[in-house]
């Protein structure tokens, strides 16, 4: 491929293009791109790679004719002047997902697809395959042990990709999982989320049916046979379609630690939670259609650690946890507070979310959340004031958010001072702590904390 192909990303500090900024720089094209804002850690990657933009904005006497193709992110607008202009020259307009199957069209496709577990099934697929020097290209969202950045492009004859449901580009509002064009699907589950995008339950689980018929003849596709939606859905007779049901893999928890039980052999994991335990065995049935063996499996999946802020570790003693989530939405808050209460039964579950997405501060989605937060000894919510603000959005009040949940113990907070202070005045021995967003508690330092909640 010529190294001079030029390619302009529109948004190019968001959390999964400034990864494909970097890929494409890695196969020696010419690479720009503009943001009117960049958050870390896409701020110091793009630095690190000389793609950060020298200014702050929209610059539409950046695009000329002379480019190949503009890449356009979802954090942009329909009236962005760099797209006006792209539209107006009539240059190639590429939502992230095109391009991701532009480049990946003479490759075996495995696209990973539900409302929760994606990443981190996608995460087990790369870490085995890798594990036996597979070759294969990535799209993953969040940062894995071993993998230098989160897309990886080349002439691999495979590629295991995240599936999003949400829409392509500010002016595509195809799924971005309809794009790829699987060989190989996974459904993990599904459960209403994107209220913005998809304002009712039907309309969002209509998308997954679509990506289930989208399975092509001879194609296969692997869904959770614990989730109601994903087992009609998939359990759907198509012809010629292998369906790979699956269901929570056999295990044991003693002592704080996950054993997966394998024949009369108990292996130990580094992982745990049923959910875990659910993606574990999605990600054998797919790795099982590409020639990796059950044996196989097995050896490797013991040493996976997980995600990026996938039940990631803070600080851990003999006493105490504390836990970053990526958990948002209800069924992954859910899931992911029965977790560790189930690995640390002894101890008492503290767990903090915060509402961060559109659908989570949206008033008539809260009730979507009742008996989510159930699992836990004190159950506290956080918003932002500032994150309303930039989304354009009213302040729920607390009578709204406790009435959502269900909960009347909940404890709410709308600064993260008052947070930092409630935490620091509790006593933690025996207590475990489990942070849950998509945002980042307006930049608290959960490493600092923690040695100051344990000191």
């Amino acid at each position: 491929m010529s190294d001079r192909l030029h390619f302009h990303f529109i948004a190019i500090g968001g959390s999964i293009m400034h990864g494909l900024a970097i890929a494409l720089k890695n196969k020696g094209y010419q690479v720009t791109g503009s943001d009117d804002e960049i958050y870390e850690p896409s701020r110091s990657l793009l630095k690190q790679n000389q793609l950060l933009p020298d200014d702050t904005g929209w610059f539409p006497e950046k695009i000329d004719a002379s480019i190949d193709g503009v890449i356009l992110g979802m954090h942009a607008k329909k009236d962005n002047p760099e797209l006006l202009k792209a539209q107006e020259l009539g240059l190639r307009i590429y939502s992230f997902p095109d391009f991701i199957y532009e480049q990946s069209k003479d490759q075996q496709r495995i696209v990973i697809a539900g409302s929760h577990g994606k990443t981190t099934i996608t995460a087990m697929i790369m870490h085995v395959l890798r594990y036996f020097d597979r070759e294969f290209d990535y799209v993953v969202g969040a940062k894995l042990e071993g993998f230098e950045n989160i897309i990886r492009l080349s002439d691999a004859p495979l590629i295991v990709i995240e599936g999003d449901e949400y829409l392509s580009s500010p002016i595509d509002s195809t799924p971005k999982f309809l794009k790829y064009h699987h060989h190989i699907g996974l459904i993990s589950g599904i459960a209403w989320d994107h209220i913005n995008v998809f304002p009712t339950e039907e309309q969002y689980v209509q998308q997954f049916e679509l990506f289930a018929d989208a399975t092509p003849k001879a194609g296969s596709l692997a869904y959770c046979l614990e989730d109601a939606l994903a087992s009609m859905i998939g359990g759907k007779e198509r012809v010629d379609v292998n369906a790979l049901g699956y269901e929570e893999h056999p295990h044991m928890v003693d002592n704080g630690m996950t054993y997966l039980s394998v024949g009369n052999e108990n292996m130990p994991l580094k992982i745990f939670g049923k959910h875990n335990m659910q993606n574990i065995s999605g990600a054998k049935a797919v790795l099982q259609r590409i020639g990796i063996s059950e044996e196989q499996f097995y050896s490797a999946i013991q040493s996976f650690k997980g995600a990026h802020q996938r039940l990631e570790v803070v600080f851990e003693n003999g006493t105490t946890a504390i836990f970053k989530d990526f958990a948002h939405a209800p069924s992954k808050v859910s899931a992911t507070t029965l977790a560790v209460r189930q690995q640390f039964p002894e101890r008492d579950l503290i767990a903090c979310l915060e509402l961060h997405t559109y659908s989570s501060l949206n008033v008539s989605f809260l009730p979507q959340y009742k008996g989510a937060l159930k699992y836990t000894n004190l159950p506290i919510v956080f918003f932002s004031e500032k994150a309303l603000q930039k989304k354009g959005m009213a302040s729920p009040s607390e009578r709204e958010i406790r009435e959502g949940f269900d909960n009347p113990h909940l404890k709410i907070f709308r600064d993260v001072a008052s947070l930092s202070e409630f935490l620091q005045d509790r006593d933690w021995e025996e207590k475990n702590l489990l942070f849950m967003s998509s945002g980042n508690f307006e930049g608290l330092n959960l490493q600092q904390l923690s040695k100051t909640l344990v000191s």
